[in-house]
Formats: structure tokens, C-alpha cells, sequence
């Protein structure tokens, strides 16, 4: 029996595939999965942190409704700072990108002043302005991107050297990491680290020389390791879970426990049993422990699955960027935020040990939300900036969304003029036997006294005049001229003169 169906029916997988293709062939597709995905996890981060906080929060301020209303404050912050990050015009964010990174140094150096800087939970890495908590460490992270960015950017081509690479970047990353082992706080410097590995990867690091700072950097960590005991204690319950289980190693039980619990549809929204105090910080490190239980494997597969999104649609905007700073930062950054999601998920479902990284967007903590939040509009600006959204934007296909918010049209990328560096070439020697001031020309030959060269012709209204020829070999013109004047005179030499 002959099918009566098309062919669009036959294969409806590649009929899919076909329309999401045409889709993301769209000017304008990598700016709204940007905004997309920074919507959906603000939404899901503040859905979880109301279910996973309100039992603790009725013990500690007495309403459950206490954490979620200042997380609903500082994502509305975030938002804010997400469309101003969206106006910001990118010659605007590399001309203050240095400003922006000692003034945050500056704030790591206060921080750490007592009185200035606030202890808590054994870290000294907060400032306290009306009752609102900001974490210098969180604003380190995201100038340090951008002034990385900008300085390999502008360091980058055929004339770089290794030297200018890394200095003066290399020290000022290490003063900013310094800074933050002092207060100590171990996720934040891994968070570093990740940042600077990304902007030399990026930035084309001979292999081999990045291989020796990757090897020196995991040394440096397994030294911070084992030189302070909280550090050592975490790392010990991950190689020996059952050494103490109601100790140091409570936390990442009960993560698992309450991920087993979920199972493939999970428990419910709102009905986990882990955050009535069986798990802590369940709205902060753990809170996908909590995902994973109320909303099962599936809703675990979904978090997943809108980070690896992001991770492709952030590469994507890297590629398709004809700026060198913003291929460089769009990258570092999509990297810094999906390697953060992938430390704080993997010590969750215990295959790393526990660094307390927070999940971006997701876990509760204001600073990193609206931190996050920032970095997700300058990448969604980068996509703004890619060359076919610039001509479409031109052309005026912005859209009711960009009409809607009134968003400034992006300025084209105009690379740097040739000849920002002029180099003084040497005088060509003069060879034996040549005449004095005698010069070559490109080709070694030589050119001076005692030479005629000839000319490229003048134009002269545009129309080109004859060429100079050499006297010592007449040209046509010559002998034409020569004719012309001989018929004059003697009929028969102008006869023979024709006849030539």
C-alpha cells in the first residue's frame, strides 16, 4: 500500500528541526534566548527560593515570606541593571573598565578592615548599608572580565608578545585573589581562577604555556586546600563520605537523600521534607537538592538543559562577533557562569567536593543575583551587536520588544586604523660600486645618479596622459613625429618613412 502522506509528514523530526533552524537564522534570535533564559532562571530562582526558605524564615523573622521578599528586591534591582547594561555603549564599558576594577579593589582592601567589613558564617567579605549585605567579591569578578577583555583586546595581533599578555594582567589577578583568600572565601577564588583561564584561552595562550599556568593553579589550590581546616575537612568528607556522616559530611548526605526522594516527577511544589531543617542552606548551595526533590529528575534535566542553552547561544554571540573585546568577554563570561553552575551542581549530586558556589540566578543571595543579572544584559548587548542585528536593526526590524523598551540602536564595530604603531625602517646600505645617493627601490633594484626610472602616469581629469619614455630608446610616438616632419620637406624620405 503506497502512503498517501508528503513528505513533510514522513519525517516530522526534520520538519522540527527545520523550523527551530529558520528560527535561530534570525538577526535578532541569540538577544531573545539571552533574555529568555535570564527570565525563566530569575522566575525558577525565586519560585524555589520561597519553597525551599519559608519554614526557616518563620523560625528566624517569623514571617515565611522574610528571604523571598529581599530576593524579590534585589532580582527587581537586577532587572534594572539588566536593561541599563543593555543601553551601555561598548566604547563606554572599555573606556572605564580599568576605573571599574580599582574600584572594586579598593573595596576588597575595606572589607577587610574590622568594623568596615562584616563577619559572617567565618567570612569577612561584606559591607552592611541599611540593613542591605554587598559583596565586593561579586563586583571583582565581573570588572576584572571587562578589564581583561579590554586590555587582551587591545594587546592582540602579530606584533603581541607573551609579556604583554600577561602583564599587566596576571598581577592584578593576583592581588584581587589575594585579597579574597584573605577573607577566605573559597568560591569566589575559584571563580577567579575560572575567569582568568578563559580570558588567556580565548586570548589564543600558546597551549603549552597555558598548561603550566593551569598545572600552577591547581597546585595553588590543593596548597589553600590543606592550609586551612574547613578546606581540608570538606575535601577529606568527599574522598571518605561515611567517615563522618553527622559531621562534616551531613550536607552532602542529605543533598543526596533529598535528590533520591524526588525521584522522576518529584514530590511537589512546596513539599520537600529536606528544608524542615534536614538540609542546610537549602535556599543557597543546595537549593538544587531542593529542585531536584519537589520538581524530580525531569525539573533537574530542565535547570540543566536551560544552562547548556545558554552556553551555546553565549558561544554563538562570541563567534558571530566581529570585536575582539566583545568576542573576549562574551566568552569569558558565558564560561565563568556555566563553569559556577556546573561546580555548584556537581558537588550537589556529590561528584565535587563542596566549594559553596552558588547557582546563578537560582540560589538565594542578592549580590550574585543582581551581579548575574548584570552579566546576562551585557551579553545580551553583545548579541545586539552582531553584524547582521546591526543591519536589521538599521533596516528597522527592532521588533515591539526593543520598540517597547526604547532600546538605543548599537553602534558598528569600526577596527582600530592601520599604522597605530610606526616602526622607522633602517636606510638600505649603499653597494660597491653604485653611485652616491643612489636608493633601491622594492624589488633591490637600484635607482639614482645616472638612471631614469619610469613613471606610474599622472591623471588629469581623470584621463591618463602618456607615459615617460626613456631617451635612449625612441618610442612610436617619436618616430611618428619624425615621419610627420620629414613629408614636409622631402617627398620621398616621407614616402619611405611611411612605408616603415
Amino acid at each position: 500500500m503506497i502512503s498517501k502522506r508528503g513528505p513533510a509528514s514522513e519525517h516530522p523530526a526534520a520538519e522540527a528541526r527545520g523550523r527551530v533552524g529558520a528560527w535561530m537564522a534570525r538577526p535578532l534570535a541569540s538577544f531573545h534566548l539571552v533574555v529568555t533564559i535570564a527570565v525563566l532562571l530569575t522566575v525558577l530562582g525565586l519560585v524555589m527560593v520561597l519553597s525551599s526558605s519559608s519554614v526557616g524564615a518563620v523560625v528566624s523573622v517569623g514571617s515565611a515570606y522574610g528571604l523571598f521578599t529581599s530576593q524579590v528586591v534585589f532580582a527587581a534591582i537586577g532587572m534594572v541593571i539588566f536593561y541599563i547594561a543593555l543601553q551601555i555603549p561598548i566604547r563606554v564599558l572599555r573606556k572605564y573598565s580599568f576605573v571599574a576594577f580599582a574600584a572594586s579593589v579598593v573595596a576588597l582592601v575595606l572589607v577587610l578592615i574590622p568594623g568596615i567589613g562584616t563577619l559572617s558564617q567565618g567570612t569577612r567579605g561584606w559591607f552592611v548599608v541599611f540593613g542591605v549585605s554587598l559583596q565586593p567579591s561579586e563586583i571583582a569578578k565581573i570588572t576584572l572580565a571587562l578589564w581583561g577583555a579590554h586590555l587582551l583586546a587591545s594587546r592582540r595581533g602579530e606584533n603581541s608578545t607573551l609579556k604583554e599578555m600577561l602583564v599587566p594582567l596576571i598581577p592584578a589577578a593576583l592581588l584581587v585573589t589575594g585579597l579574597i583568600v584573605l577573607q577566605p572565601d573559597l568560591g569566589t577564588t575559584v571563580s577567579l581562577v575560572i575567569i582568568v583561564l578563559a580570558l588567556l584561552w580565548f586570548a589564543g595562550l600558546p597551549l603549552k604555556l597555558y598548561l603550566g599556568m593551569l598545572g600552577t593553579a591547581v597546585t595553588l589550590a590543593a596548597i589553600l586546600t590543606v592550609t586551612a581546616g574547613y578546606r581540608s575537612q570538606r575535601v577529606r568528607a568527599f574522598f571518605n563520605p561515611g567517615d563522618d556522616p553527622q559531621g562534616i559530611g551531613y550536607q552532602a548526605r542529605q543533598a543526596k537523600f533529598s535528590l533520591a526522594d524526588g525521584g522522576l516527577w518529584g514530590r511537589g511544589l512546596g513539599q520537600s521534607r529536606a528544608k524542615w531543617n534536614y538540609l542546610p542552606n537549602a535556599h543557597n548551595d543546595f537549593i538544587f537538592a531542593i529542585i531536584g526533590e519537589e520538581l524530580g529528575f525531569l525539573g533537574g534535566a530542565a535547570v540543566i538543559g536551560l544552562f547548556g542553552l545558554f552556553a551555546f547561544v553565549g558561544l554563538r554571540i562570541a563567534m558571530r562577533s566581529v570585536d575582539p573585546f566583545l568576542r573576549l568577554f562574551t566568552a569569558t563570561a558565558t564560561t565563568w557562569i556555566i563553569g559556577q553552575a556546573f561546580i555548584n551542581i556537581g558537588y550537589v549530586v556529590g561528584v565535587l567536593p563542596v566549594t559553596g558556589l552558588q547557582l546563578p540566578l537560582v540560589s538565594a543571595g542578592g549580590t550574585s543575583t543582581a551581579t548575574t543579572l548584570l552579566m546576562f544584559g551585557l551579553i545580551a548587548n553583545a548579541a545586539r551587536h552582531e553584524p547582521e542585528a546591526i543591519a536589521a536593526l538599521q533596516a528597522g526590524q527592532d521588533g515591539r520588544f526593543a520598540r517597547l523598551l526604547r532600546l538605543r540602536q548599537p553602534e558598528p564595530y569600526l577596527p582600530p586604523r592601520a599604522g597605530t604603531r610606526t616602526v622607522t625602517p633602517r636606510a638600505p646600505q649603499q653597494r660597491r660600486g653604485e653611485p652616491r645617493g643612489a636608493t633601491r627601490d622594492d624589488r633591490g633594484r637600484s635607482s639614482g645618479a645616472g638612471t631614469r626610472t619610469r613613471r606610474a602616469p599622472a591623471r588629469v581629469d581623470g584621463a591618463p596622459t602618456r607615459r615617460a619614455q626613456p631617451a635612449r630608446e625612441p618610442g612610436r610616438a617619436a618616430r611618428q613625429k619624425t615621419t610627420r616632419t620629414t613629408r614636409g620637406t622631402n617627398g620621398r624620405t616621407g614616402e619611405r618613412g611611411n612605408r616603415r
